[in-house]
């Protein structure tokens, strides 16, 4: 387990901190300690497992994902990381309110959004947007390979987290009527926020 205390820390142990332990303001002078969820997983076509594919030619069957989230001074950063998918493409990916089936991406849920809009589906960009969800929409290299970060002013209430992080087909729209919106979801995996 690595403890990151600073952005230095960060920066130091690079591509390698994918496993972090992050102390998180909550409230006054307190901290508290927490290990952050993590998840390095294979995507699969029905079955077991944390991580599937709908659509195996936007998510093809053993590619590869990682999911790591740590709390800190009140925010939250979550970084994803994926090999094996398609080339040169942009991929929306959101934190969703359930966690995955072998059965359909529709399963996660919705995006979580630390504000709810009282209206469903949530399409107004004044709930639909990056600091009130967590958009880790990712670009692949030549390799299928990307890996995006996401960084938000809070922490995940106790009572209430996301479960799920799951790829969109296509890039997240930020336009009024369609904000958040991102096509279909050809990937998804369960992440223990």
């Amino acid at each position: 387990m690595i403890h990151v205390r600073s952005a230095a820390s960060i920066a130091l142990l690079g591509s390698a901190a994918l496993v972090l332990t992050a102390c998180g303001g909550s409230g006054g002078d307190q901290q508290r300690q927490s290990a952050a969820p993590r998840v390095s997983a294979t995507f699969a076509q029905g079955g077991e497992g944390p991580a599937h594919t709908y659509d195996a030619a936007l998510v093809p069957a053993g590619s590869t994902v990682e999911v790591s989230s740590a709390e800190q001074d009140g925010s939250t950063v979550t970084v994803l990381k994926v090999t094996g998918l398609q080339p040169n493409r942009t991929y929306g990916a959101h934190a969703h309110t359930k966690p995955c089936t072998a059965a359909s991406g529709a399963d996660a849920g919705p995006h979580y959004q630390f504000s709810e809009d009282p209206v469903t589906p949530s399409v107004d960009p004044s709930y639909a947007n990056p600091m009130n969800e967590i958009w880790l929409d990712v670009t692949t290299d030549a390799n299928g390979a990307g890996e995006s970060t996401a960084t938000v002013p809070w922490v995940f209430p106790d009572d209430r987290r996301a479960e799920s992080v799951v790829l969109h087909e296509k890039p997240t729209a930020t336009h009024a009527g369609h904000a958040g919106t991102a096509g279909g979801r050809p990937g998804c995996v369960t992440v223990d926020f």
